[in-house]
């Protein structure tokens, strides 16, 4: 069969012919699956890769993307060459990210943790190690700089040819000049692509069409987040200042003055160009389907004023004229990070778009979607990249809104719970306005606001974004105080929520749990969802409304996944899946309080004997019907109310003048998280499709006496790794992010996956996935944190009430003391 021509089946068809679907198509294959057809349009790489510049930098504060770099400097810098004895051009000259202010500062620090956790070749200078290695650039104003020496640039179109060649010798068939015209989905689930050369027929179909790829979703019905946005770099002429030397001078990256990156193409100087005001978004509703290698007119007003810094920071190309301008479109989705994963609502059609840095992201991406889909799961968190994160909100409108507000982004400082603010709200509770009114500052989590703390005491009601402690870190601690000696209430709104109802609604979810269902009606479990390779879906408190009749509530973020879960591992069970999200809202109240507060809300009996730890009642409160569920993720005497949305206002005022005699306090998401942590209660950064149940070391919600998805691999004992329980000594000024590097004897023995101070214990705590020999309670470990190396210590319990005395009896916190 020639190259060219269309067999009429294949297991997977790849459309699109970039970095991002040639790296798929080789990992695939590297993955044992060959029966793989790649369909491009034009030649390899004639979109957006082809004019792409080529950096790639260790500098990520991202554990996962970072483990995704390091493999591909890995890749670029031998092994590809090797293996395909086709040149890929890489420059190894290593690279430098500059710091202005202390901000900045601080976020160097902060990726030198992370990259300490990963192993890499990472270090934080001064600017007169800058001096030495780049002596052309003006470090007027420079405090530091993080120096990365493995980093480096490649030829983008050598690499993805390489990389192809390799996916030929391994047995995919790579089709040239040939456009997709349609994809459908028969009703047997086969998946067939029309192109101009015919039809071809296969299991799986990955969109992988870079700026085409939103309008190639709506083929199949897909709303596809993401926008064309045009990027500009410049060539120079030839820099005499170049000529004389041995070695290529590091790319710098100048984030504040230049906005974007600066290196030697050649003998040339290179200015890349990330404007900070007037984005420009491209082909709104399609893409011309005969463009091929296109580039717009440079438009140098609007880049002007970081251009004529970037001549300022490197004074010797002043004078040069630019040989060479190209601006060229690149796919921004509303959050910036591409969509890697399983579109959502239909099973077996891939996205693997939506990249913007391709080159520096793309193979190891790919890695882990051939991964996702051959064995069932990635190996590293895919929650950052999972197509389904977003929902029918993102329309076409918001999508360019978020698009250009992520460009402008592209070179800011990436702080910690950076709020992007643009086209929003979207998905506001029935309390958005009433809390805003009292200092809410608000988070957007799948489309919907959720407080993550409130402002007070004369504080703006703004967030303040730093690395370090600020005026937010004592507005939590205010909020996790009422919630421990009082009382307080929060929106929680946003949890997903989904019932399951129907004759073999129980055999389908019995199936599906690791954990044993509640047995009678308002009976509630906390289980956990797997795939078939056993890793974790997403963790679920299920209660039973009813016989036959299923809740399932869990975080915002997993609301596509569960449903396509449930749906797609439907085996003829009659059930229906009806999602509750947008018809009900939730609120929780806890602290010691909490009861008074709801009874003077309510005629039930509200005792133990009445109302029982881990159970539901349908009940009136101020005369409105709900679901309460006797449960507390802070761990408090507390009730979860799902509420009808209609009525969620009323019923917050009612509680809310019952408590102000017990000095009921709003909280938020932050308070909430301070909180779980202190009771060493897991959450979405621990529970991940990188682990398993006992890896996560939450086995105790898995049962052995039934069967379910994913058994029989989450059981497996020989664990790479475990998740850690651990404090860590505070310094009054910064207490870390997640990422983090754990030591033990020296040796780096693991990361933090999730990091919080614990204002009822005045300790910082923390989660870290490290090696099982090192997780002894009571062993003394080390954390890197800031760059800068903190004792810490492994526990054995939770910091706050270890035995769960609280949130389960009637007894008064002073009495359980």
């Amino acid at each position: 069969m020639s190259e060219n021509k269309l067999p009429s089946h294949a297991r997977v068809v790849i459309v699109g012919g970039g970095v991002m679907g040639v790296g798929l198509a080789y990992h695939l294959a590297h993955e044992g699956w060959t029966d793989v057809v790649l369909l491009e349009k034009g030649e390899l790489t004639s979109g957006s890769t082809w004019h792409a510049a080529g950096q790639i930098t260790h500098s990520t504060s991202s554990f996962g993307l970072g483990k995704c770099v390091d493999y591909n400097i890995g890749l670029y810098s031998g092994a590809l060459e090797v293996e395909t004895g086709q040149a890929v051009t890489w420059h190894g000259c290593g690279s430098f990210r500059l710091a202005y202010t202390e901000d900045e500062m601080d976020w160097l620090r902060h990726t030198l943790s992370v990259g300490r956790s990963l192993g890499f070749n990472i270090e934080l200078v001064g600017p007169e190690k800058v001096a030495e290695l780049h002596p052309f650039y003006n470090l007027d104003g420079v405090l530091g700089a993080l120096y990365t020496p493995d980093d480096g640039h490649v030829d983008p179109t050598n690499v993805t040819m390489a990389m192809a060649a390799g996916a030929r010798a391994l047995g995919v068939k790579i089709v040239r000049r040939c456009r997709a015209t349609n994809i459908t989905q028969r009703p047997t689930g086969e998946w067939v692509v029309e192109s101009e050369q015919g039809a071809i027929t296969c299991e799986h179909v990955v969109n992988a069409g870079g700026s085409y790829a939103r309008q190639m979703g709506e083929w199949s019905g897909l709303q596809l987040p993401m926008t064309s946005m045009t990027h500009h770099y410049f060539v120079t002429d030839p820099v005499p200042e170049f000529e004389g030397l041995d070695k290529e001078l590091p790319v710098i990256r100048d984030d504040k003055k230049v906005s974007g990156y600066i290196r030697m193409e050649q003998k040339r100087g290179l200015i890349g160009i990330y404007e900070k005001a007037n984005p420009n978004a491209v082909w709104l509703d399609e893409c011309p389907w005969d463009y091929e290698n296109w580039l717009f007119d440079a438009d140098y007003d609007r880049v002007m004023p970081w251009l004529e810094e970037s001549l300022n920071r490197m004074p010797i190309f002043a004078e040069l004229g630019i040989s060479r301008d190209v601006h060229g479109a690149i796919s921004h989705p509303p959050d910036g990070n591409p969509l890697i994963g399983p579109a959502p609502g239909v099973r077996n059609y891939w996205c693997c778009c939506g990249t913007q840095i391709g080159i520096g992201w793309g193979p190891g991406l790919t890695r882990e979607l051939a991964r996702w889909m051959v064995h069932g799961s990635a190996d590293i968190s895919m929650r950052e990249y999972d197509p389904r994160r977003f929902g029918s909100y993102a329309t076409k409108d918001w999508q360019v809104t978020k698009a250009k507000e992520d460009y402008c982004l592209r070179h800011e400082i990436p702080f910690p719970h950076f709020n992007r603010l643009a086209g929003r709200p979207i998905k506001p509770s029935p309390l958005y306005d009433r809390l805003k009114d009292k200092g809410a500052v608000y988070e957007e989590v799948y489309g919907h606001e959720r407080p993550r703390w409130f402002a007070k005491e004369g504080v703006e009601q703004r967030d303040h974004y730093s690395f370090k402690r600020n005026a937010v870190h004592d507005m939590v601690a205010g909020e996790c105080k009422a919630v421990r000696e009082a009382v307080g209430i929060m929106d929680i709104s946003a949890f997903t929520k989904v019932e399951v109802a129907g004759p073999d609604a129980e055999a389908l979810l019995n199936r599906l749990t690791a954990n044993r269902l509640p047995q009678k009606v308002g009976g509630i479990a906390l289980t956990h969802m797997l795939n078939r390779r056993g890793r974790i879906e997403l963790e679920t408190t299920v209660v039973k409304l009813d016989e036959g009749r299923y809740y399932l509530v869990c975080a915002a973020f997993f609301e596509q996944r569960l449903l396509d879960h449930l749906e797609q591992q439907r085996d003829g069970e009659d059930a229906e899946i009806i999602l509750r999200s947008n018809d009900w809202a939730a609120l929780s109240i806890n602290g010691p309080a909490a009861r008074d507060v709801m009874a003077a809300c309510t005629d039930v009996d509200l005792s133990n004997a009445g109302f029982k730890w881990l159970t539901a009642q349908e009940i009136e409160v101020a005369g409105h019907k709900l679901w309460a569920f006797r449960m507390s993720y802070a761990g408090e005497l507390g009730w979860e109310l799902h509420i009808p949305r209609e009525n969620t206002l009323a019923v917050y005022d009612a509680l809310w003048a019952a408590g102000e005699v017990h000095g009921i306090t709003d909280y938020g998401s932050f308070a909430m998280n301070s909180l779980r942590m202190e009771k060493g209660f897991k959450g979405a950064g621990e529970l991940t499709n990188e682990v398993t149940l006992a890896e996560a070391d939450v086995l105790r919600f898995a049962r052995q006496d039934k069967e379910y998805l994913g058994k029989d691999k989450t059981l497996n004992t020989d664990l790479p790794w475990v998740c850690a329980y651990l404090e860590i000594e505070p310094d009054g000024v910064e207490d870390g992010h997640g990422g983090e590097a754990v030591m033990l004897n020296g040796q780096v023995v693991g990361s933090t996956a999730s990091v919080a101070y614990g204002h009822t214990v005045s300790k910082i705590l923390a989660f870290a996935y490290i090696k099982p020999y090192a997780n002894q309670p009571g062993a003394e470990v080390e954390v890197i944190i800031a760059g800068k190396t903190r004792k810490g210590r492994i526990l054995g319990e939770p910091a706050y009430d270890p035995q769960s005395l609280l949130p389960r009896t009637d007894a008064t916190k002073v009495a359980a003391e």
